[in-house]
């Protein structure tokens, strides 16, 4: 039997991502890479690990009990870096779509002027763990719990919910929605990462559907097109206005919870500082989300100058 750390990791991937195209984005390969690795991981093994269909992936048992140890095993391997030079030197920050929004550049460099090391380095990772469970960062942002027992976090601040509009859609005329503006509706969602679930609407009148995506960008495509509705956290308002799209504070939604995690087993350098300066700023009524002067909710547009009216 000849098992590799590429065939492990082709495989975790595929289970976090859901599709051997999302899987090869994370592992910065190609798609039939992926599928090769565990197809070779499967010959090595004896037996299938994934039920392929032509809409969706399932992993048989055999291959539910190879994931648990291939996470495992590669959570031993990631502990090894810790040994090395860039453990103490660089901290790597995972997140799915909007890392700390408007406030990561500033997080960025303040952390640069007030701490020789570590450096901070943001990777990009859509999985539910933004990179921690794969290996690939040292702490995430995340705004979903963590109910994996291998990690730990902390609450680092919360967020409001805005609405992601077609320019042309009606309710963008307006300064703010409510969430039964979303009824009759189709919602884009991210089921990986995402805060927006059925819940949100228990009670009232709910959207329509829910469509799944799979990227920030393919989701803002589908909001632009007026194809889908969104609801986010307000970090993606600020950090991803796109043309065509208009941002509106959901003025009756709950606020989200950001969070900050790592691994028990090995905690990265200065972790304490990192969560410190991210409440710091999150908090901070100057540069934080409850202040108009630095633009607010209704400035959230990128379709131009037309004044927002009703409520």
């Amino acid at each position: 039997m000849d098992v590799t750390l590429v065939q492990l990791r082709a495989l975790v991937a595929l289970v976090s991502t859901g599709t051997f195209t999302d899987a090869a984005i994370d592992l910065h390969v190609s798609q039939a890479s992926v599928s090769r690795a565990v197809q070779a991981l499967e010959a090595a093994l004896g037996f299938s690990l994934v039920r392929r269909t032509t809409r969706s992936l399932e992993l048989t048992p055999q291959g539910r009990r190879v994931v648990d140890h291939a996470r495992r095993i590669l959570d031993e391997v990631e502990s090894l870096r810790d040994l090395t030079p860039r453990a103490s030197t660089e901290v790597r920050i995972g997140y799915a779509w909007s890392a700390l929004g408007r406030h990561t550049t500033r997080f960025q460099r303040e952390w640069a002027a007030e701490h020789l090391e570590p450096a901070l380095s943001f990777v990009q990772s859509n999985t539910p763990t933004a990179g921690l469970a794969e290996g690939g960062v040292d702490v995430a942002i995340l705004r979903r719990p963590v109910d994996d027992p291998r990690f730990d976090s902390a609450p680092i601040g919360t967020e409001r919910r805005f609405a992601a509009l077609a320019s042309d859609d009606p309710l963008s005329r307006r300064r703010s929605v409510t969430l039964t503006d979303f009824a009759g509706r189709t919602v884009g969602i991210d089921l990986r990462t995402g805060t927006t679930t059925a819940d949100l609407w228990a009670g009232i009148s709910a959207p329509a559907a829910f469509r799944d995506t799979r990227h920030v960008d393919d989701w803002l495509t589908l909001v632009a097109a007026g194809q889908v509705t969104g609801m986010t956290s307000e970090a993606t308002a600020a950090l991803h206005a796109r043309t065509g799209v208009t941002f509106r504070l959901v003025r009756d939604a709950p606020p989200i919870e950001v969070l900050m995690a790592w691994r028990r087993a090995s905690a990265p350098p200065a972790l304490a500082a990192l969560i410190e300066k991210a409440r710091g700023l999150l908090a901070d009524p100057i540069s934080g989300t409850n202040d108009r002067r630095v633009g607010g909710p209704f400035p959230l547009s990128a379709a131009g100058s037309r004044p927002p009216v009703g409520p």
